[in-house]
């Protein structure tokens, strides 16, 4: 399943109304179709190119990594600008072609990105106060028009970009920032199933950087986390079960290379737990099918290791029933062979004894 960017559907919770963006702003357009063409506001947007819709590289981006610089350091001769961690693996400038004699922190321009991203992307949305609703209303007008930037979306989108670049400071960095608004919004508003989803979302993404980082105790405290968050929200979004079954298997993974194949178990288990209610309540699901057998294989073969024989190959068997009995559709072909290969995978397990 493709990720996708936890804030997109983000709505704002002062925004008393409830309605999708598109349907405010038809909305605005009519009215503004009403009134006279000098008294039309232009809506704001920002002059580098940084919003939800489109993506141009800026003057604060890396182009290695078309992320926002991190950690900006500067090529000598040439003077171009990178992230240190991208920069650091090239003899010569990407953009010009320089031998890079020595690398310097440019600490300015640094500053110039941080101070950005505090002015851009850490709005803070104003809470109706019904003693200063004249005041927050003021306040209100200077909040970008593009809600899906708010609370974090803006750089979940350039640690993701960061992340697939392997930038993983980068992206660690990005990613810490939108769960501290993220918490920042709990305070206020308690465990609602957005945020929670969020929130859960962002700390499986830590997780992730700090799994690439060879940092496991890390790794597994951030999904932990993310499960925790994750529990919360209501079980009816594919998405958000596909994330919380996830973050499950990859504890799960990371206590197997520990070699405690207990816990390991007791994560699988829990993955795959969560994988039949989604195959249950999204039966026609073909994806959700394949997890349930991938969990079914992953929890036989702990079983096999820890000694379970005839439990791991029940597991394998039930787990060749579904592939088997699962019908793909033909014009979904990379789904199709995906079955084909699990299918294949567990025939192997099945006959080793």
């Amino acid at each position: 399943m493709t990720p996708v960017c936890p804030f997109i559907k983000a709505s704002r919770p002062d925004d008393a109304s409830g309605k999708k963006p598109s349907e405010n702003q038809n909305k605005q357009q009519a009215v503004n179709d009403n009134k006279p063409q000098q008294d039309s506001a232009i809506s704001p947007k920002c002059p580098f190119g940084y919003d939800s819709q489109t993506f141009k590289l800026g003057p604060l981006s890396c182009v290695i990594c078309q992320a926002l610089l991190f950690e900006c350091s500067k090529c000598v001769p040439c003077s171009h600008v990178y992230c240190k961690a991208c920069i650091s693996r090239f003899k010569d400038c990407p953009l010009c072609g320089a031998d890079i004699e020595k690398i310097e922190d440019d600490v300015n321009l640094q500053s110039v990105v941080d101070r950005f991203i505090e002015g851009h992307a850490r709005i803070k949305r104003s809470q109706v106060d019904a003693d200063n609703e004249e005041r927050e209303d003021d306040k209100k007008t200077v909040i970008y028009e593009d809600v899906s930037l708010e609370r974090g979306a803006f750089l979940m989108q350039q640690a993701m970009r960061a992340l697939r670049a392997n930038n993983i400071e980068s992206a660690k960095s990005r990613f810490s920032i939108c769960a501290e608004d993220v918490r920042e919004q709990l305070e206020k508003m308690g465990n609602t199933p957005e945020l929670c989803s969020q929130l859960g979302a962002v700390l499986g993404m830590l997780g992730d950087c700090c799994r690439a980082t060879g940092d496991a105790s890390s790794a597994i405290s951030y999904f932990e986390e993310s499960v925790n968050f994750l529990m919360k929200v209501p079980k009816d979004d594919l998405e958000i079960t596909h994330t919380l079954s996830v973050s499950l298997n990859k504890i799960g993974d990371l206590k197997y290379y520990e070699g405690d194949l207990q816990a390991t178990r007791s994560y699988y288990f829990q993955a795959l737990d969560v994988r039949r209610n989604a195959m249950n309540n999204h039966s026609s699901v073909p994806s959700q099918v394949i997890d349930v057998a991938i969990s079914l294989a992953k929890v036989a073969d702990v079983d096999r290791n820890l000694g379970n024989e005839d439990t791991a190959i029940a597991g394998f068997q039930d787990a060749i029933k579904l592939l088997e009995s699962l019908t793909v559709s033909a014009e979904d072909a990379g789904l199709e062979q995906r079955r084909l290969s699990v299918l294949e995978f567990v025939n192997s397990q099945l006959g080793k004894k």
